[in-house]
């Protein structure tokens, strides 16, 4: 009898053993990984995964221990059908509820990164602002401008002028991109002009004809627009005055031109300014300066195309904090416009 005991509890003892040796077995196998410095991994998941196909992945990445008790754990829980496809970065260390609560939480990683560049901004501008962005270096990006070879038609449309400054002033496109993370100076630049393209409407070709403008010379006027006009509704009024100028071999003398010839943008141009000697100042040059100032924005390259038919020679503005002008067609109507302007800052 006693021996029969014996055997019994030494069963009993075997199994809770067994059962124990499990236990921990299961229990080690879905601790987090060991990690010193919580090493970051990317990782995708496939549309469709089931558990297992998620588990394997993870195991793979070394992100957990063991593929099959991830799985076990998981349909136990009932917190894998929440799982949603994509790429995410997901870190060594963490546990599996928090990797599954990530997993689940749609925070899709972008390896992108996301940069605006406003109407109105010159070359060095942008290069200055995806420099700071982590996305180029600037005098490189400066020097790709100048130099490297790039296939959209509208490269070809500008003209081997030394005057010009940078040689794709006013077509990189002013928007919001998305840029790949190791995409280089020459992709990202390439990028920039596709997106000029998609936007210039071929109509546009004819119209500009028609004030005897190609489609360069168009660029150039939209970009001096762009940077002389706060007020939207007087892009075209300004473009038709800067048309009446250029029919009667007027100089345009536009200060945001004499602007472009500082590093950085003046509070007011001065008298002094405006007797620099440069193919890019309107008050000494007569006609369009040998190439864009800046980024026009749609807006501004649709108000050239379909400029504002009018008298008007002048503008001056208001200074009445609405960023609007008076406009003039004779000099002494410009003349009392100035006086009514200066009147406005009192």
């Amino acid at each position: 009898m006693r021996k029969t005991i014996t055997f019994a509890l030494a069963i009993l003892l075997l199994f809770a053993l067994g059962v124990g040796g499990v236990s921990y077995y299961i229990w080690k196998g879905l601790q987090p990984v060991a990690s010193e410095n919580g090493q970051q991994k990317i990782v995708e998941i496939p549309p469709n995964s089931s558990i297992s196909k998620v588990g394997k992945i993870l195991e793979e990445n070394e992100l957990i221990k063991d593929a099959r008790l991830f799985s076990l754990y998981v349909k136990m829980k009932g917190i894998g059908s929440d799982i949603k496809a994509g790429k995410y970065q997901l870190t060594a260390g963490q546990s599996i509820g928090e990797l599954i609560e990530k997993l689940s939480s749609g925070d899709i990683y972008k390896d992108t990164i996301t940069v605006t560049i406003p109407e109105g901004y010159t070359i060095e501008q942008i290069a200055t602002r995806l420099e700071q962005k982590g996305l180029v270096k600037k005098d490189r990006f400066l020097k790709e401008v100048n130099t490297g070879k790039f296939p959209q038609e509208v490269v070809k449309s500008i003209p081997a002028d030394k005057r010009i400054k940078y040689r794709l002033e006013g077509y990189l496109f002013p928007d919001t991109y998305e840029f790949k993370k190791g995409a280089n100076e020459h992709q990202i630049i390439e990028r920039m002009l596709e997106r000029f393209e998609e936007v210039w409407n071929k109509e546009w070709d004819g119209k500009v004809k028609q004030h005897n403008l190609n489609k360069h010379q168009a660029v150039t006027l939209a970009s001096i627009v762009e940077r002389e006009v706060r007020s939207e509704d007087e892009r075209q009024k300004v473009a038709g005055v800067y048309y009446n100028r250029l029919a009667k071999q007027m100089p345009l003398q536009a200060d945001a031109t004499v602007q472009y010839l500082f590093a950085k943008q003046k509070d007011r141009v001065m008298y002094s300014d405006l007797e620099q000697d440069s193919p890019y100042n309107t008050y000494k040059v007569k006609g369009l300066p040998p190439g864009p100032i800046a980024s026009p924005g749609k807006a501004a390259l649709e108000a050239v195309a379909n400029a504002e038919k009018h008298s008007y020679l002048f503008y001056v503005t208001k200074k009445d904090g609405t960023g609007q002008h008076y406009f003039a067609a004779t000099y002494q109507e410009h003349l009392r416009n100035i006086d009514k302007s200066k009147g406005n800052q009192k």
